[in-house]
């Protein structure tokens, strides 16, 4: 008999599932952030221990701060602002949910954003509805709200010069699992919008010596460049001569191998292996597993598929998850 861990309201928007800390945040379309927790280490169920009104806008999506910066979430609403909210004991008991910060609203709307640690402190990447990219660095490991910004570019590799403004209806970010002092930091960034150029997922690496962003790998074949992504996913990497990244667009899901050495010009390798197909409409969102063997995906279809590769690299449908009435 098939039992429910955690019961959400009609009226929850997004959810986000912290691994470490075996916890779930939840946005609502009234605006309110919900914590759940389980009682006890060893049990299966969870209840709601926190209600926090963030936003009178609803909640779009919300993404954990990761663990080693302390229990933290960031919302992001439909009216187009994010703000941080940190967990912290008050009065040398309790703890509460308070807002850490709120950044300055711009004209474009957040479509994205997603947290990435790379050697020496934590950087945050944004996405705007302008086809704008943001990255954040935290000056202070203990200060979650003392954030200065880094860099801001647009998701193209050429000059656009000529071109006219992106309308984008929705950005797809996810940062490299890496963290060898020899890898450097990277992510990959893949936009929906109505110009082409802006579309495409580039895989953008920092380079440290001129402390710049720079494009080193586009993932779409020259016939499909166009093609609107709905979203990325980065897998880990346990060992592997050369890295995967799923890219899902109207066309599916490709999987893409990228190199791990730089040609001359700075640019890594790609190979698409795969295109898997299955989802009857848009994919929402992918994940891998923490080995990066398996990857689950849903979307507006209402099912949630599990993909692997057998020995021989051919990719297929492990499983598929159907939601009873």
């Amino acid at each position: 008999m098939e039992k429910s861990l955690i019961s959400l309201g009609e009226r929850t928007n997004c959810s986000s599932w912290n691994y470490c800390g075996q916890r779930l945040a939840t946005g609502s379309i009234d605006g309110t952030l919900s914590i759940f927790d389980s009682p006890e280490p060893d049990s299966s169920a969870f209840t709601c221990t926190s209600k926090s009104k963030v936003h009178e806008a609803s909640v779009e999506k919300v993404i954990w701060v990761p663990p080693e910066y302390g229990d933290a979430v960031a919302c992001i609403c439909t009216d187009g602002t994010f703000s941080l909210w940190e967990e912290v004991e008050e009065d040398g008991q309790s703890l509460k949910w308070k807002l850490c910060k709120c950044f300055e609203r711009t004209a474009a709307v957040v479509l994205d954003l997603q947290f990435g640690i790379s050697i020496s402190n934590l950087r945050m990447v944004v996405a705007y509805s302008d086809g704008h990219v943001k990255v954040y660095e935290l000056l202070d490991p203990l200060e979650l709200n003392k954030w200065q910004l880094q860099a801001e570019f647009q998701n193209v590799i050429d000059s656009i010069s000529g071109f006219q403004k992106p309308s984008c209806l929705s950005a797809s970010i996810s940062w490299s699992h890496q963290r060898s002092e020899s890898f450097q930091s990277s992510f990959v960034l893949g936009f929906n919008s109505d110009l082409p150029q802006f579309n495409s997922s580039k895989v953008w690496e920092f380079d440290e010596a001129h402390q710049r962003w720079l494009p080193v790998a586009e993932l779409a074949l020259p016939g499909d460049k166009g093609d609107q992504v709905y979203a990325v996913a980065w897998a880990p990497n346990i060992g592997r001569p050369y890295e995967i990244v799923a890219v899902a667009t109207n066309k599916g899901i490709a999987i893409w191998h990228l190199g791990l050495n730089p040609d001359t010009d700075g640019r890594l390798s790609v190979d698409k292996v795969a295109l898997l197909s299955g989802h009857e409409d848009e994919v929402w969102q992918m994940e891998w597993d923490m080995s990066g063997m398996t990857l689950a995906t849903t979307g507006s279809d209402g099912v949630v598929r599990l993909w692997q590769s057998n020995l021989n690299g051919v990719w297929h449908e492990q499983a598929t998850l159907e939601s009873t009435p």
